[in-house]
């Protein structure tokens, strides 16, 4: 099925066409789904995303690495039960990935765990040499096996997300429809920019998603226009509108697309995938 139609800001949706099967798995994409700012749909939105991709038959991999453990919770997971982590994948070169990667509930998603275990890493990893690459390094068994691998980095840009950006190929930037949220995309595409030129040349912006949409105000409906004229054709089209829908999935443990599969916020995250498969 192709998705066309009207977008917020005047903007016409393209026909994103449902990608082909695949044939194999691998290499994996990397991307890092990041933003200082907490509350902006970040978690949220690498289930989804992830969730999407993999009903498109992607194998993906979702790393939390977030010491709340949010992206855990969101899949049911109690991380202070746990007992590995990606704190042991990130600190202890002979841990056993069969001991940390857990099944999702969702075919072809997996997910690797995180608590508060992994606000130590932030500490020891200081005085180690190549600290930036922590991440890059421990991923690197996975490529292999999983086409997309879905990072959710803590709402800070501190040496966490650098690993992440360092290790990534794309970073997907979640935009809630706020102007104080639109303030402070300045500070991380300037972090983006130091990762860039100093750590990781091949980085690339993947795209802008606007979340947190509420079609009822005018302020949203400005706030994403100022997003389209920012970042032009790196907006993704598809729009993440506010829905209470989306508590009731944390509760519950799954992503909205099992949850609510013929709601529109599922919608959105089946065309939020097509068009990261597509780009």
């Amino acid at each position: 099925m192709v998705e066309t139609g009207a977008l917020p800001g005047g903007r016409h949706r393209a026909a994103v066409p449902e990608p082909e099967p695949l044939t194999s798995h691998g290499p994996a994409r990397i991307i890092a789904v990041a933003n200082q700012k907490g509350g902006v749909g970040k978690t949220t939105s690498t289930i989804n995303l992830g969730a999407a991709l993999a009903e498109y038959g992607r194998k993906v991999l979702l790393v939390d690495f977030d010491p709340q453990g949010a992206l855990s919770v969101g899949l049911g997971v109690q991380p202070h039960q746990l007992e590995s982590t990606v704190y042991n994948l990130l600190m202890e070169r002979d841990a056993d990935p069969d001991d940390i990667v857990l099944e999702s509930g969702v075919e072809n998603m997996h997910l690797v765990p995180s608590n508060i275990d992994l606000s130590a890493a932030e500490v020891q990893l200081v005085t180690e040499v190549g600290r930036e690459q922590a991440l890059g390094r421990a991923l690197k068994r996975f490529l292999s096996d999983y086409d997309v691998i879905l990072i959710d980095c803590q709402p800070s840009l501190g040496l966490l997300t650098i690993n992440a950006l360092s290790c990534a190929d794309e970073v997907l930037i979640p935009l809630a429809c706020e102007f104080f949220s639109l303030r402070g995309v300045a500070l991380l595409m300037d972090t983006i920019d130091k990762v860039t030129d100093r750590l990781n040349p091949d980085l690339q912006l993947l795209g802008v998603l606007a979340t947190m949409f509420d079609t009822r105000t005018l302020h949203t409906k400005q706030v994403h226009e100022r997003v389209v004229e920012a970042f032009g054709d790196k907006v993704f089209e598809a729009v993440i509108n506010r829905t209470i829908k989306f508590p009731e999935t944390t509760v519950a443990g799954e992503p909205i697309t099992t949850w609510a599969p013929n709601s529109g916020a599922a919608a959105a995250y089946r065309l939020l995938a097509r068009e990261v498969i597509a780009r």
